[in-house]
């Protein structure tokens, strides 16, 4: 090919290009899709020491906002890619639409010895072919087609479950077939893999007659001919306003199939309580279920846990351990501490309690097996307040007037004119006391990864005696304001209600009341503290909190509760947090970096914040050092004042390490630890010096081994500000 003609095919080719080139005449291509989220796996542990087939297998799920689509679908998927039967209950969205907690359940064919088995989950287009939410009226109906189906299978079988209790030589007796076979439940689980029924049962004396007290509840758990059946027997003593309420002591017989599988004699079932116990109809699933701890923690369902500090073997043991015993029965305390009120570090306290965080980070079936245990026995405590009316805890917007405090009087309703008050409760007692500013979230992380109706249940109770117990007029009445109570009572209050609030399903009617009652709480400490230009400049909660060295000093670490529960509920998606968040962490930050203050005292014990209880606020965390020194170091006050901060000599001073923070540094519930969950949220707040104090805070010589009890090891978010 000569010159010329490489000229005019080079011609050709550019005006050709050029008209295709034109508007319209090319070919439009198509956008790029979206990659798809990564969404989390799950690692089924054979806990059984042989191989286990039909294996039927129901986990919670939280998914983070976006990741789950109103128009897509989940697939679970074995390594070969192969799929699994799988039913999606999803019971709760995020604000845009995309799912945030479901319930995951299928059957298992196999489940070798010893060889865990990885299941992943895949986003895909498609409406969720086996959502009990979504879909269309013809789905629904299948829907309801195959729970009738299974129920009319299960009633054809000679199935019963009964509850026998004898009272004073009275038997009562109470079983779900009854309810079953009349259409008296609500179903809780609902597809083509499992069906479950939830049942109310009255307990029957000879004459037909209820007790009025006592009642059986069933969650009966049906996935068919291969997977089983499982029963979830809890009794109850906890109708709100009934007459003569108390304790009973009884006992009690349970069957299954004729066949006993629970008994106890003269079990004493305190005033306000329930207990619950599983059973399974064939063989019940031996696993352990590693949920993805990583994405998880991703999510902000949770705090973000230090992943990289490893669960010590010697703290699952001692769980293991502690978890045995008659403390695992019926009116138990399980690993949690049955007298509340006690003060001092301990695993209860935190965003999470230690056991859960432990389970968290390790996904050990150890500390699973005391975890979901301990949440079952959240029960125990005299904080369960039904109303007959709506079957579900008492509200606040039925019952503003309820509480637990006050006179007589404090419980009339000012809008009805009536009482709204509890039937006085004779000649009772129990020995586990619940309080409000030392309780355990005991039932969020269960119910997070289980997607137990109990467990949320207990979320809920706790959520709302925390609030109603308080006198009604002190806050708002229906409003559930909280801050009159004490700080950390504010801080472990507000967590529970947040958590609640999150998780609870769209379509329970409580999750609206929990909402308005959390968003209530902000905007009050919003108007206080954030849009007050009369608000203290220390950035510290004085409700209820100015009660050291004669009212004229704050519990630091009570204050860093409530700056971490702040966090948290930002970290939720409480969107009213995020002000009231950086108002906070001012407090936190200067006693890290405040040019007058040593932050080796950064996690002191009490600080003085005014001269006496009748003079202002100090304006400058200095002014608070010199008292703090004065008050709480009265030996050698001057000398720690006139010696540089963190040297040497101060250590000296303080018989310390050099570098050591005051507080009990190296212990995983010091008051260190109490303030690191605080210092991780102000970095993820951008407030100013945040990342300072922080890599000061990591840079302090002596630190807790968080793997023995790491509640508190809370890290920012933030990427480039963990230094």
């Amino acid at each position: 090919m000569g010159p010329c003609q490489e000229f005019r095919q080079l011609l050709r080719s550019f005006l050709l290009l050029a008209w295709m080139a034109l508007p319209g005449l090319l070919p439009a291509q198509a956008a790029t899709p979206d990659p798809a989220p990564a969404l989390p796996s799950v690692r089924i542990e054979n806990t059984a020491r042989t191989e286990q087939k039909d294996v039927a297998l129901t986990f919670g799920q939280v998914f983070k906002p976006g990741d789950f689509k109103r128009d897509s679908t989940i697939r679970l998927k074995l390594a070969d890619g192969q799929d699994l039967p799988l039913q999606l209950d999803i019971k709760a969205r995020h604000a845009d639409g995309s799912v945030r907690h479901a319930i995951l359940s299928t059957v298992l064919p196999v489940l070798a010895e010893g060889k865990p088995l990885e299941l992943k989950m895949e986003a895909g287009p498609g409406q969720p072919a086996q959502s009990t939410e979504s879909g269309s009226e013809k789905a629904k109906s299948k829907a309801a087609s195959l729970a009738a189906e299974r129920l009319k299978a299960l009633l054809a079988e000679p199935f019963d479950a009964s509850v026998t209790i004898t009272i004073d030589g009275r038997s009562y007796r109470a079983s779900p077939r009854q309810g079953l076979q009349q259409g008296a439940y609500r179903l809780w689980l609902d597809g083509a893999v499992v069906t479950e029924w939830l049942v109310n049962a009255p307990l029957l004396d000879a004459q037909n007659r209820p007790h009025p007290h006592l009642q059986v509840r069933y969650a009966i758990r049906d996935y068919g001919r291969k997977g089983g059946v499982r029963v979830d027997v809890t009794v109850e003593n906890d109708w709100a306003f009934e007459a003569a309420p108390g304790n009973f002591s009884y006992d009690v017989h349970i069957d299954l199939d004729g066949h006993t599988v629970y008994e106890k004699t003269g079990l004493t079932h305190y005033h306000h309580t329930r207990w619950r116990k599983l059973f399974w109809r064939g063989a019940a699933p031996q696993v352990n279920v590693r949920s993805d701890t990583a994405y998880l923690i991703a999510s902000r369902a949770l705090p973000n846990y230090d992943r990289s500090s490893m669960v010590a073997e010697k703290a699952l043991r001692d769980l293991a351990s502690a978890w045995s015993g008659p403390k695992t029965e019926p009116m138990g305390a399980g690993v949690a501490n049955p007298a509340m009120p006690t003060t001092g570090g301990r695993p209860d306290i935190g965003l999470l309690p230690g056991w859960s965080v432990l389970w968290l980070l390790s996904m050990d079936r150890r500390a699973r097996e005391a975890s979901l245990g301990t949440g079952d026995l959240a029960g125990s405590w005299s904080i369960h307040y039904r109303d007959r009316g709506s079957d579900r805890p008492v509200s606040l917007s039925r019952f503003p007037a309820l509480t637990l405090l006050g006179q007589p009087g404090d419980a009339r309703n000012p809008s009805t004119g009536k009482s709204e008050a509890f039937p006085p409760c004779q000649g009772c007692s129990n020995p586990n006391i619940a309080d409000s500013a030392h309780m355990p979230a005991m039932n969020y992380l269960p119910y997070l990864l289980t997607g137990d109706y109990y467990q949320l249940e207990e979320l809920q109770f706790w959520a709302t005696w925390a609030v109603f117990k308080s006198n009604p007029a002190y806050r708002g009445y229906a409003q559930g304001l909280v801050h009159r109570s004490q700080v950390r009572d504010q801080a472990w209050t507000l967590r529970s209600l947040g958590q609640a609030a999150y998780i609870t399903p769209d379509d329970d009617a409580l999750k609206k009341e929990l909402q308005d009652i959390v968003k209530n709480n902000l905007d009050w400490y919003t108007a206080q503290y954030v849009n007050n230009s009369q608000a203290n400049r220390l950035g510290i909660i004085v409700d209820n909190a100015i009660v050291y060295h004669g009212n004229t000093g704050i519990a630091p670490w009570m204050d860093d509760f409530f700056t971490s529960s702040i966090g948290y509920l930002n970290d939720l998606g409480y969107q009213e947090a995020l002000p009231l968040l950086r108002y906070k962490v001012a407090f936190p930050v200067a006693r890290m970096t405040h040019p007058g203050y040593c932050w080796i005292f950064g996690a002191a014990y009490s600080i003085p914040v005014r001269p006496d209880q009748n003079a202002a606020l100090y304006t400058d965390l200095g002014q608070a050092y010199q008292a703090m020194l004065a008050a709480n170091y009265r030996d050698n006050a001057q000398a720690l004042a006139q010696t540089a901060c963190a040297s040497d000599a101060m250590a000296q001073l303080l018989k310390l390490r050099g570098g050591e923070m005051t507080g009990y540094s190296s212990q995983p519930a010091g008051f260190p630890s109490n303030l690191q969950p605080a210092l991780a949220y102000s970095v993820d707040s951008d407030a100013p010096g945040a990342k300072q104090a922080w890599e000061k805070f990591m840079r302090r010589s002596v630190k807790p081994d968080y793997g023995l009890g790491p509640q508190f090891s809370v890290m920012p978010r933030t990427a480039g500000k963990t230094n």
